[in-house]
């Protein structure tokens, strides 16, 4: 299955005094029961299927240890990691711990990002998306570079 999720879409939703947002019905799907939110890149929030998670997590196995920079991304990703399940409202509880990283208050904005899901404060993502480095334009140049 893990080649076939693909999350795509921008959605706006508040989050709640206790700290629960909304996940968009498209998504909702195609986490299933239980999935991973785990602190992302960007100061954002990053929310895995398990199976997507279980492929990231080999792929993390693989890292040298002896490399600083591994063992502290390692450490980084899976510290930050929470098992989160929907409420019958469709909501999640996003931890304080990871609330406070992502900075989110009271708006968020989640997107789709292929195989994974970002929770961002709306604030971040504005700054975000106002840095003059990602320009379409820029964003288009490096493509090409890629080969895109």
């Amino acid at each position: 299955m893990g080649c076939g999720v693909m999350f795509i879409g921008e959605y706006q939703h508040s989050v709640d005094k206790k700290g629960r947002v909304i996940i968009p019905a498209k998504f909702r799907e195609k986490l299933g029961e239980t999935f991973i939110m785990t602190k992302g890149l960007d100061n954002c929030l990053f929310i895995y299927p398990m199976d997507e998670w279980k492929i990231l997590e080999q792929k993390l196995k693989t890292l040298p240890l002896t490399r600083k920079d591994a063992r502290a991304f390692v450490r980084f990703f899976f510290s930050g990691a929470s098992e989160c399940q929907l409420d019958k409202q469709g909501r999640i509880l996003i931890p304080s711990n990871l609330r406070n990283h992502a900075e989110i208050l009271k708006d968020s904005v989640i997107i789709g990002v292929s195989n994974r899901v970002e929770v961002w404060s709306k604030e971040k993502w504005e700054l975000y998306n106002d840095d003059d480095d990602l320009s379409y334009e820029n964003i288009a140049e490096k493509m090409a570079e890629l080969g895109i």
